[in-house]
């Protein structure tokens, strides 16, 4: 996973490689102001060449969660993939502020 901030759109970018994973098979959910990115991928094949026979089974889980920031609400973020990339943008949120301290009179 790559995180990319862009500070002139102010929009945070994740980029995810699922390659050989078609989009069918990609889940993002977003539950408690966590982002989760989760992919799964079964492939077989079998090949029958004088009088041997390969058979191959692949599979596969992939799992991400990210922390989003406060106040990013589920349609503000977008989903895109192509070629095995899925990339996640959403607003970026201005930094927190710092702490304030209270005097006890």
């Amino acid at each position: 996973m790559d995180l990319h901030e862009d500070n002139e759109k102010n929009v945070v970018t994740a980029t995810f490689e699922f390659p050989g994973v078609p989009k069918e098979n990609v889940s993002i959910d977003v539950h408690n102001n966590r982002l989760t990115v989760s992919a799964e991928t079964k492939q077989s094949s079998e090949h029958n060449e004088d009088g041997y026979a390969v058979k191959e089974r692949r599979s596969g889980k992939f799992s991400r969660t990210l922390q989003l920031p406060q106040g990013i609400k589920d349609e503000e973020i977008k989903a895109s993939m192509e070629n095995g990339i899925l990339t996640l943008t959403f607003p970026k949120t201005t930094p927190e502020l710092a702490p304030k301290k209270i005097t006890v009179n």
